[in-house]
């Protein structure tokens, strides 16, 4: 056998082996199957985990519902029948209290990248590795955690001030959500996203805790309510990605350290694209006059804070955990220059 054909040979046996080493992990999302969120996970960022782990490594994500309840992905994680998931964390805030505090702090950080920030560098995931043990056993191991946009406030009526949101009426979900608007002088109305639309149209609510500008523009939103408040000024939730201990722990540490760069980057990526297109749809509504994109200033965000973190100090002594939860986002938050030290 001459030297050409012992070299493709030898690389087509090394594929061969690479590709009998390839695990396929599926991982549920609690986005739906159409979202803007798991076509670019699926088309732009898929792919490259492949290529993260020379082959060893593939993802397949499953939508929400796929499997399981998103408020069950924990159980099925645990269970080895998903192998991880990709889930926001509020789902669990009725099983352990620092979930509510870890999933969504209201009206806490003005941008993604900061709590992402506090995920990854500020003691976040350590945090939500004790509350994901909390609910199961131990088996779930927390690779990484943060959000990808800050959700827009769809009003239909000018909340231009910190003051203005005195006796406005706003669909809130239950918890930290409503208890932040309600310190704040509004009053929160408990109804299904489904009928929020209708509700705005009505006047049954003054505005709506919804969902990012792209997607209130998508669901016709701003038709009936069009003094949306951008950048918003409350919810943020975080997501979790999580893998299966056992699995976890089988991998070696290069390929633990690809797929937590790999969602951190992902995340970035996905941030970054959805604040655009926010953006883009934002500057093009304000100049076509028919909707007044209101920007609170840094003044009015701050004093939110301060209302939220006291809220934020109530639901703490829910439990133990929610405490420390509370604790860690504080400190960064004041290293990182949002509160006063």
């Amino acid at each position: 056998m001459n030297l050409t054909k012992k070299a493709v040979l030898a690389a087509s046996v090394a594929l061969l082996a690479t590709s009998a080493q390839a695990e396929t992990f599926n991982i549920q999302t609690s986005f739906n199957a159409g979202d803007f969120s798991t076509q670019f996970i699926t088309d732009n960022w898929l792919p490259k985990i492949k290529e993260m782990t020379e082959g060893r490594i593939e993802i397949v994500l499953m939508p929400n519902g796929a499997v399981v309840p998103a408020k069950e992905t924990p159980d099925a994680v645990s269970a080895g029948v998903l192998d991880g998931d990709f889930t926001s964390v509020n789902y669990f805030a009725g099983r352990e209290p620092a979930f509510a505090i870890l999933g969504d702090l209201i009206s806490g950080y003005d941008t993604p990248a900061q709590m992402l920030g506090f995920c990854k560098d500020g003691g976040g995931e350590a945090v939500m590795q004790k509350a994901a043990d909390a609910i199961s056993n131990g088996e779930v191991h927390v690779v990484a955690c943060g959000p990808y946009s800050r959700e827009s406030l769809p009003a239909r009526v000018a909340i231009r001030t910190f003051e203005d949101l005195q006796g406005k009426k706003i669909r809130s979900p239950e918890g930290l959500a409503a208890a932040v608007f309600q310190a704040a002088g509004a009053s929160p109305v408990s109804i299904p996203f489904s009928e929020v639309y209708g509700a705005l149209e009505k006047g049954i609510v003054d505005a709506a805790d919804a969902s990012a500008y792209v997607n209130n523009d998508a669901t016709g939103l701003h038709d009936v309510a069009r003094f949306p408040l951008y950048p918003g000024i409350h919810s943020m939730p975080s997501m979790q990605f999580t893998i299966n201990k056992e699995k976890w722990d089988a991998l070696s540490e290069a390929d633990q350290t690809a797929l937590r760069t790999w969602w951190y980057d992902a995340m970035t990526a996905m941030t970054d694209e959805v604040a655009k297109k926010d953006a883009e749809l934002a500057a093009r509504d304000s100049a076509a006059g028919k909707i007044e994109v209101v920007d609170w200033a840094q003044a009015d965000r701050d004093k939110l804070r301060e209302v939220a973190r006291q809220q934020w100090e109530i639901f703490a002594e829910k439990s133990p955990l929610a405490k420390e939860a509370f604790d860690a986002n504080v400190a960064y938050m004041t290293e990182i220059g949002l509160f006063k030290k």
